[in-house]
């Protein structure tokens, strides 16, 4: 999830609670002030009644034209001492002039005259409708939450990239940054502390990282270097022994193990190096290359080879596949996928070649008694099986490849047999 989702998810999530709790303390507030007034404006009426009662003057009438009502109750020592003497709560009434219950806010006050007698005083005014008020704050803190969470989310939105700037910036530019290839300089147009430190460490780190890819470049091209050398000085004194030595034929089995031995390292190096150089990408020369003359050319070449083990083999490249790669490494791939199939298919085994143009895709397919490990196919030294002469490097190469230029390689095991597949891109 991107930074600013988070972010906004948290604001999202924060605010929530913050307007829950604002509407409640709102909704509690505003009730509390309304009671406060319509208990003092009870009050008020309640004295006027209570004075006149006890003056023997005449009462207010019920019908005034105000929206109070009251009652006189006479009621007896023992009620008026167990009952408070001034009590506010909220009750229903009914209204005869419109026939119907309305909620009220009601005063209770116990009272007693000059001649000892108690009475209880019912004072009574209309007041709001408490539920329909929350629903009304709720229906509003709704509408408010989700403008404010709009507004707030836009707001950090816009802020946070434009905050960031110089952050993404950075991203993009190490996104496209491969060790060894000239690029682009580290951007650093901020005046920001925090992320000019950032650009000058990321500076710092591939300087550090080139000159290390530099060390690297080099150390394996002289260790391959030297190495050749001494493995051909030892192939070719073997084979003078061979030529020039009169020897047992035991002697002669082991120059010839070792012989195939030296043969075998060399090849090895050679294959190592050139996975080294994929790597780092040391190909950057670019030309247009047809697959399917490449595929043709190597079929026939394996063909030619293994032609002892009778494998029957079926071509399919007419069309060409066209596409801008260097050649050596188009010739690395195709080769290494071809040959993986006649090496490891077993003698007569059939094997099918396809390049289809319309897909830009080469297939090659071989019989095989079990599925590989998908895992580690492309994986360096992985062999599936020990056949002799095999460095188990060939499908590493082709994965090196397509890692390089970006070509989907694939592998499945569908009806008894081993499918591979290289797509390229259009």
């Amino acid at each position: 999830m991107k930074l600013i989702y988070r972010i906004a998810l948290r604001l999202s999530l924060a605010l929530l609670p913050l307007m829950a709790l604002w509407a409640a303390l709102f909704y509690f507030t505003m009730v509390e002030e309304i009671n406060d007034e319509t208990d003092d404006a009870l009050d008020d009426y309640s004295s006027v009644i209570i004075s006149r009662h006890l003056a023997g003057r005449e009462l207010p009438p019920l019908n005034s034209g105000s929206n109070n009502s009251y009652s006189i109750t006479p009621v007896d020592a023992e009620y008026a001492a167990t009952h408070p003497h001034l009590d506010y709560y909220d009750a229903d009434i009914f209204i005869p002039e419109k026939d119907e219950t309305e909620p009220a806010r009601i005063l209770v006050t116990i009272f007693e005259d000059r001649d000892g007698l108690w009475y209880e005083l019912k004072v009574a005014t209309p007041t709001i409708e408490k539920d329909d008020l929350l629903a009304a704050v709720f229906s509003w803190v709704v509408i408010l939450y989700v403008a404010l969470l709009i507004i707030t989310i836009g707001l950090t939105v816009w802020v946070f990239n434009r905050s960031m700037r110089p952050l993404y910036e950075l991203l993009h530019w190490l996104d496209r940054y491969v060790p060894g290839r000239k690029g682009d300089p580290v951007p650093d147009n901020t005046s920001v502390s925090e992320f000019h430190r950032l650009n000058v460490a990321a500076q710092r780190a591939v300087d550090r990282s080139e000159e290390l890819f530099e060390r690297q470049k080099q150390f394996i091209g002289n260790a391959s270097h030297e190495l050749q050398t001494p493995i051909a000085v030892i192939a070719s004194r073997i084979e003078w022994l061979l030529d020039n030595t009169a020897m047992e034929e035991r002697q002669t089995v082991e120059l010839l193990k070792m012989q195939r031995t030296l043969s075998h390292m060399s090849r090895l190096n050679h294959t190592l190096l050139l996975l080294t150089k994929i790597d780092n990408g040391q190909f950057p020369e670019s030309v247009e290359v047809d697959i399917a003359a490449l595929v043709r050319e190597q079929a026939e070449a394996c063909g030619e080879i293994y032609a002892t083990r009778h494998h029957k083999v079926s071509v399919s490249a007419e069309q060409p596949i066209v596409t801008r790669m260097n050649e050596s490494l188009a010739a690395t791939i195709v080769n290494n996928i071809i040959k993986n199939a006649f090496i490891h298919s077993p003698d007569g085994a059939a094997i099918d070649i396809v390049a289809d143009a319309a897909r830009r895709t080469l297939r090659v397919a071989n019989d095989g008694a079990a599925k590989l490990d998908t895992e580690r196919i492309f994986d360096r030294f992985y062999k599936d099986g020990r056949r002799e002469g095999s460095t188990g490097l060939g499908l590493a190469l082709a994965g090196a490849v397509a890692r390089y230029y970006g070509l989907a390689l694939t592998y499945r095991f569908e009806g008894g047999r081993h499918i591979f597949e290289v797509t390229w891109p259009r």
